[in-house]
């Protein structure tokens, strides 16, 4: 009996567990269950070890269990778990919205309201915009990814598998352009190119809806699941400028970009923005469930008592591992540790580009980068099936990444900003013999 025990595979078991107890909609990249993970190593229930390229979609910039995140968890939970903030408030809550109001962009008072995910804080994020502005439209972009909720899914762009046979969708919600600078019009410069997307914008305050009707518009500082496309500072302020012309509210979604992962503490620093308006999630309590919306004191207080919060919103525990992750930020210098990151990553893969044709562009900023995979014999053709190949072949080889983009056929990394070299070098050598095998 024991001798057929430890031929057993643990994974393989869990999955079937999980195939029976579980609904087959909240999907699964692998059939790989975790045991343990300590920075930016995970290992299984089998004890396999995997370099991790993942980072949870991103909730690990500070890397997995960090010593002082997870004191301070210790700690909070031998005080007390949850008195609800609604009923008896305590001051973790406090401290860190003050917190997160001094660090956002932005040379104005702010307020800050804790909630639970990313899809919650864009959902309040809404809620205020309506109600300061008296304005219900609200607009994002194409390719964009806001959440699986009824309202976060209308901001969504892509339909299979977010949307489909889930509508009605909300109304009063529109999309725009948002650039993709390596599939453009190749008779445009870049310039050109962000120009006639800003005025797009006018034409469609013209056309499309009145200005007194949109409140708010919502953009990824970096387009995340749309494949991490990454705008100009040109568009993105031409955006701001129409928003500020027509009495629009601006909300930059900071979920995945925000806490350091592309170079700068929020990403909309290297825009020079200061948005009305910030939803912050993913890396924002180490792992726990914590998101926030932060924005300008006059908007944030458009809302009347009574009318935002919820039951387990900026829960004691997250507030503690929240204000514990600024701690590490701070001390552990990983604003420009991803910095430094990015810088390597961005050459290692520039340098992979130029061995295989089928790695059409590369791209990022700061640590948040990816490659674009295609058909070598048809330029700019997307490849999803080998992309998939790919992917399977690095997590075959003890690499976890990710897929993303409109065509499934662009590679995301996002590491731990705390990942050591010899694991980066590593986990992207990976990434190169995977496609030296498969293309």
């Amino acid at each position: 009996m024991k001798m057929m025990d430890k031929q057993v595979n643990k994974n393989v078991e869990l999955h079937k567990r999980r195939e029976r107890a579980v609904p087959r909609a909240p999907y699964n990249i692998s059939q790989v269950y975790v045991d343990k993970a300590r920075g930016a190593k995970v290992q299984d229930v089998e004890g396999k070890e995997y370099i991790d390229f993942a980072g949870g979609i991103g909730i690990q910039n500070i890397g997995h269990n960090h010593p002082k995140v997870v004191a301070a968890i210790k700690e909070q939970v031998d005080q007390f778990i949850h008195p609800c903030f609604h009923v008896a408030p305590y001051e973790s809550y406090i401290t860190l919205a003050e917190r997160l109001n001094a660090l956002t962009p932005g040379d104005f008072a702010k307020k800050t309201i804790l909630l639970n995910s990313g899809a919650e804080a864009v959902e309040n994020a809404i809620k205020i915009a309506r109600k300061f502005t008296g304005k219900s439209g609200v607009i994002s972009f194409d390719r964009a990814y806001h959440g699986r909720t009824l309202l976060t899914m209308s901001l969504t762009s892509k339909v299979k598998p977010y949307k489909h046979g889930f509508g009605p969708f909300a109304n009063n919600t529109y999309k725009l352009p948002y650039p993709y600078y390596y599939r453009k019009d190749s008779f445009l410069s870049n310039e050109e190119y962000d120009d006639r997307l800003v005025e797009q914008f006018n034409h469609f305050l013209m056309l499309e809806a009145s200005p007194d009707e949109i409140g708010a518009i919502i953009m990824e500082p970096v387009q995340g699941e749309g494949g991490f496309i990454v705008p100009s500072k040109r568009f993105v302020q031409g955006i701001k400028r129409v928003c500020e012309e027509n009495n629009i509210l601006f909300i930059a979604d900071e979920i995945q970009t925000g806490f350091c992962r592309t170079g700068k503490l929020f990403a909309m620093e290297n825009f020079d923005i200061a948005p009305d308006l910030t939803t912050l999630s993913k890396s924002i309590a180490g792992g726990m469930p914590l998101s926030a919306v932060t924005g300008r004191a006059d908007v944030m207080d458009a809302a009347e008592i009574g009318q935002l919060g919820g039951t387990f919103g900026g829960s004691p525990v997250a507030c503690a591992a929240g204000n514990a992750v600024l701690d590490v930020i701070k001390e552990e210098h990983l604003v420009d540790k991803s910095r430094v990151l990015g810088e390597k990553m961005m050459k290692l893969l520039q340098e992979m580009k130029e061995r295989h044709d089928v790695i059409g562009d590369v791209r990022g900023l700061g640590s948040m980068c990816a490659i674009e995979i295609i058909e070598a014999e048809d330029f700019k053709q997307p490849n999803p099936g080998l992309t998939t190949t790919i992917l399977q072949a690095c997590w075959d080889k003890g690499l976890m990444t990710l897929k993303a983009g409109t065509y499934g056929n662009v590679l995301r990394f996002l590491p731990p900003v705390v990942i050591a070299d010899e694991d980066l070098e590593r986990g992207l050598a990976i990434v190169d013999e995977a496609i030296t095998e498969n293309k």
